[in-house]
C-alpha cells in the first residue's frame, strides 16, 4: 500500500512540472521581461572612426515615466553621436508633451520619424515637429538631414507614400522608417543602413519557432539584422508594448550601432 502511495506521489510531482514551468514562464513574461532592458551592440564598420548611433523605437508611452527615464539614462551611458528614433512614441495625444520632455534629457541629438500609433494618437504631425524642435530634435517626414560636414546623411521616411528618398551614394547614408516591410519597395535604392521598428519582435517568441503573431507591415523582417538588396536592415524589438504588457524571449532593447 505504501509503495503504491509513494509511486503515485512521484508521478503526480513529475506531472506537475510542466505546469510549474509554464507558470514561471508566464510570470517572467508578465512581471520581469517587459522592462528588462538590453543593449544590442552591432559593429558594421571596421574602420578606425565609425559613427556611433543609438536606435530607439516603439516607446508607446502611456505615462510609465520611471521606465522611460531608465531608458534615457542607459542611452546616455553609450556615448553615441546621434539617437535615431523610428516611431510609435505615444498612444494618446495627451502624452506627447510629457514623453518629449523626458527625451529632452538624452544628451546626443535626436532624429525621429513617425509610427502608425503616432498618427492614430490624435496629435498632428505639426505638433510632433514643433515639440521635437523645442528640444533641438529633428522630426523628419520624407526629408533628409546632412551631418558631420556631409559625411553622414539621415533620411526619414514617413511611410505614407511611395518611397522617394533617393540616396546619393556619398558618405554614410542611413534610412529611418517605421515599417520594416518597406524595404521591399526600395527598388534601386541602396543605403549604408536602414533602421525600423513596428514588429516589437513579436513580443512573444517561442524558441525554435519564432514570433506567435506579428503586425501587418513587417513581412519577413521580424527582428534583428537582415541583408537586403537595399543594404543592411536592423529591426529592433523596441522598448514598449502594445495591447498586452507581455514579453517572452523578446526583451525590450536599444541598439548601439557603429557604422
Amino acid at each position: 500500500m505504501n509503495w503504491w502511495h509513494q509511486k503515485w506521489k512521484r508521478r503526480a510531482f513529475l506531472g506537475s512540472l510542466p505546469f510549474a514551468a509554464l507558470g514561471l514562464a508566464v510570470a517572467e513574461a508578465k512581471y520581469v521581461e517587459p522592462e528588462w532592458l538590453k543593449v544590442t551592440h552591432l559593429k558594421l564598420n571596421k574602420g578606425p572612426n565609425p559613427f556611433k548611433v543609438v536606435h530607439l523605437t516603439d516607446i508607446h508611452y502611456k505615462g510609465n515615466r520611471a521606465y522611460l527615464e531608465k531608458v534615457v539614462e542607459k542611452i546616455n551611458t553609450l556615448e553615441a553621436d546621434y539617437v535615431l528614433f523610428t516611431g510609435d512614441l505615444i498612444e494618446e495625444a495627451s502624452y506627447l508633451e510629457e514623453a518629449v520632455d523626458i527625451l529632452e534629457s538624452i544628451k546626443p541629438p535626436i532624429i525621429a520619424v513617425a509610427g502608425n500609433h503616432d498618427h492614430w494618437s490624435g496629435a498632428t504631425m505639426p505638433q510632433f515637429r514643433k515639440k521635437f524642435a523645442s528640444i533641438g530634435a529633428a522630426w523628419l517626414e520624407d526629408q533628409a538631414v546632412t551631418l558631420k560636414g556631409g559625411k553622414l546623411t539621415i533620411y526619414g521616411d514617413s511611410c505614407l507614400r511611395r518611397p522617394s528618398l533617393q540616396p546619393t551614394g556619398e558618405g554614410t547614408e542611413i534610412l529611418l522608417m517605421h515599417y520594416p516591410g518597406r524595404v521591399d519597395f526600395l527598388k534601386g535604392m541602396k543605403y549604408s543602413l536602414m533602421l525600423a521598428g513596428h514588429s516589437h519582435g513579436g513580443q512573444v517568441r517561442i524558441p525554435l519557432y519564432g514570433p506567435i503573431v506579428l503586425p501587418a507591415g513587417v513581412g519577413k523582417y521580424d527582428l534583428g539584422l537582415f541583408e537586403t538588396e537595399s543594404g543592411p536592415l536592423y529591426v529592433s524589438a523596441g522598448i514598449g508594448w502594445f495591447y498586452m504588457n507581455f514579453r517572452f524571449n523578446c526583451r525590450p532593447e536599444i541598439a548601439l550601432i557603429e557604422i
